[in-house]
């Protein structure tokens, strides 16, 4: 039997601008976890998942019709991430088998609530990487993201796949996606043994380091949010309000590459006055694209962070799951921790998860 784990992921900087290539983000894997363990099987194969089992799909109308949203369901992804690998395997000479497949997930509380840890790109990271070791690939960080990335990218549609990235290498990540329109041409028009080889445009994955001092906290506001519907709704306004969007893309940039340069210089400093300045940007977004970001939940957890000293943003796409603080370790966190838990906001005891050197980081 073979197990493998993915960690989720929360976003540090730069949501939505890195949906556009060449606009960066920050990203940070944590130490929750999808397990995926795989076996052969015989006759038949199976997949598995206790935490999935009984999952809602959910659904909404267009122009009166009821239409399925697959996208929030993690079967959907593991059956792409097993259709991409398996299309690999085979071009490089593998025999395909049965294999009974189990999933087991940390990224959604005892009630199957999300917290917004990217359970949908840990548990396609999780498959490929177990199809990886069945078949015996030997793929590479990069060659495991890209074809996790096609697999997470067929059932989203959307999306950076920066939490692909993150799930694939660990520790804090500057990330810029690729040009989608180039990886999916390639898709149809050559194998795909030859696209996972090829330079991808745009696509950059740095590691940074974080500097000595600095501490990330992580808040949970109670309530879910599907990142699907809210890049969508954003996307719509790109091309009502093309000139809004372009001057966000470009704060946005300009801001998180300021941030980056924050961890090269160890500038705690600089790296928090960056998050304020991301946070209002936006907040800028909600007002030119009329998607709520910043609920009142992650206002309030938002500015009692502020009140003792750190600095503090929504994670990800908003609209509610988890807020980011960024405080110096020098600074004590118990009145915020106190703080938080009167205004019905869940401190989450997550770390930062370093995937090469398999250690946990406060």
């Amino acid at each position: 039997m073979i197990e493998v784990t993915a960690p989720g992921k929360l976003y540090i900087a730069g949501e939505y601008a890195v949906v556009e290539p060449g606009h960066p983000a920050i990203i940070v894997a944590i130490d929750q976890f999808i397990s995926v363990s795989i076996g052969p099987a015989k006759k038949s194969g199976s997949i598995q998942s206790a935490q999935y089992s009984d999952m809602p799909i959910r659904w909404t109308r267009r122009k009166n019709e009821l239409v399925l949203d697959i996208r929030d369901n993690p079967f959907h992804y593991i059956l792409a991430a097993i259709h991409f690998t398996e299309k690999f395997a085979q071009e490089k000479g593998k025999k395909l088998a049965f294999f009974d497949l189990k999933v087991t997930s940390e990224l959604d509380n005892s009630n199957g609530r999300k917290y917004g840890l990217g359970s949908s790109g840990a548990v396609t990271v999780a498959t490929v990487k177990a199809l990886n070791a069945f078949y015996e690939l030997n793929l590479s960080q990069l060659e495991l993201f890209k074809l996790a990335t096609l697999a997470h990218l067929n059932v989203q549609g959307n999306g950076s796949c920066g939490d692909i990235a993150a799930s694939c290498y660990g520790g804090w990540l500057a990330f810029s996606t690729f040009d989608h329109d180039w990886v999916l041409d390639k898709l149809a028009s050559e194998k795909m043994s030859t696209l996972i080889e090829s330079d991808w445009p745009n696509l950059q994955i740095e590691p940074l380091q974080v500097p000595e001092d600095l501490r990330l906290l992580i808040g949970w506001t109670g309530s879910p949010a599907s990142t699907s519907d809210l890049v969508d709704q954003v996307h719509r306004s790109r091309i009502e309000k093309k000139t809004s969007y372009e001057n966000f893309l470009n704060a946005s940039k300009e801001c998180v590459d300021q941030m980056i340069q924050g961890f090269k210089q160890s500038d705690i400093a600089l790296i928090q006055k960056m998050i304020r300045k991301n946070r209002s940007l936006l907040n800028q977004l909600t007002s030119l694209s009329n998607v709520s970001i910043e609920t009142e939940e992650l206002k309030r957890l938002n500015d009692l962070a502020e009140q003792y000293g750190g600095a503090a943003k929504s994670s990800g796409a908003g609209g509610g799951d988890c807020g980011i603080v960024i405080v110096d370790k020098r600074a004590g966190i118990l009145p915020l921790m106190s703080s938080w838990e009167k205004a019905g906001i869940t401190p989450l005891p997550l770390h930062v998860y370093h995937l090469t050197e398999d250690r946990h980081e406060s």
